[in-house]
């Protein structure tokens, strides 16, 4: 299955009688599929098929749907207003005689708000009927044009992301080859460090330095962070090739990468073990970075 991230955009347009329609639609990062509809008056039927839609193809991220309708071809009507007009006139007679005033005139009892009111044609229910089933439609289109564009932006991700992986098995491979990790290393520096405690005072116990020399030689070795390393590495790899929406799963390694290299770090004992410990950490940083822009 191709991978998919979580961004992309696409737009549809289309008539149907005398309706013209626009659909634009934008996804972005989500931990979970949030649909967001915004439809003009009169048009709310549409959500429930489009969200159908949306639902079988997408499984992450925030969604932004909007519509737009114009009706076109539609010539306007004027119609009186007669209760408004009644009402003026009405006042009109009322006042003659009381005030000094020139008589009123036709087009400026027309003029005055309320008397005419411009209306359109009413529409036919099969016309909007007809119109429903076409945007739907059209949101289809857009919504198929959006996923291209995700897919595509994951194909190029998932490259990303195995470079990534290449990268921190190259360093882990360093780590396991580096001579400062080897536990004959760690005793011979902690034996220097024990002899120059016992040179500086007689009153340090050589049996029990050495002892706890072994311990700490044993938890300075970085053998269980090398082997998880390898293995979520060889892990996510596996996830990559077999695609689908596998970023929460992809997510998760991320954050036992970064474990293991924080850990890994934290038991260097030497300049070189450090080094590659922390390119570790910022290589399994911009790993995790570019894995929570895939679905």
């Amino acid at each position: 299955m191709a991978l998919s991230s979580m961004t992309g955009f696409a737009r549809g347009q289309g008539a149907a009688g005398p309706y013209a329609w626009n659909w634009e639609i934008k996804s972005v990062n989500a931990k979970g599929l949030d649909l967001r509809f915004r439809l003009p008056p009169g048009w709310d039927a549409v959500e429930v098929p489009a969200r159908a839609r949306a639902v079988e193809k997408l499984s992450r991220g925030s969604i932004y749907a909007n519509l737009t309708v114009d009706r076109k071809g539609v010539q306007p009507t004027a119609k009186i207003n007669e209760p408004v007009l009644g009402a003026i006139l009405s006042t009109l007679k009322s006042l003659s005689g009381k005030v000094e005033a020139a008589p009123a005139s036709l087009d400026g009892i027309l003029s005055l708000r309320g008397v005419i009111e411009i209306a359109e044609e009413d529409e036919r229910e099969e016309d909007h009927r007809a119109a429903e089933v076409a945007i739907i439609t059209g949101f289809e289109r857009a919504l198929s044009a959006m996923v291209d564009m995700r897919r595509a932006e994951g194909s190029t991700l998932g490259q990303l992301l195995t470079t990534r992986l290449d990268e921190i098995a190259t360093l882990t491979d360093r780590a396991e080859r580096a001579p400062g990790r080897k536990p004959e290393a760690i005793r011979s520096r902690l034996a220097e460090q024990v002899a120059v405690l016992l040179s500086a005072s007689e009153r340090f116990d050589s049996d029990r330095l050495h002892q706890e020399a072994i311990l700490l030689a044993a938890k300075a070795d970085i053998r269980e962070e090398l082997d998880r390393l390898s293995s979520h590495v060889t892990q996510a790899k596996k996830l990559l090739v077999n695609g689908g929406a596998i970023g929460r799963k992809l997510d998760f390694l991320a954050q036992e990468l970064h474990r293991e290299s924080n850990t890994l770090t934290a038991k260097a004992n030497d300049v070189e073990l450090t080094n590659i410990g922390l390119e570790l950490k910022s290589v399994v940083e911009q790993f995790r970075e570019q894995v929570q822009n895939l679905e």
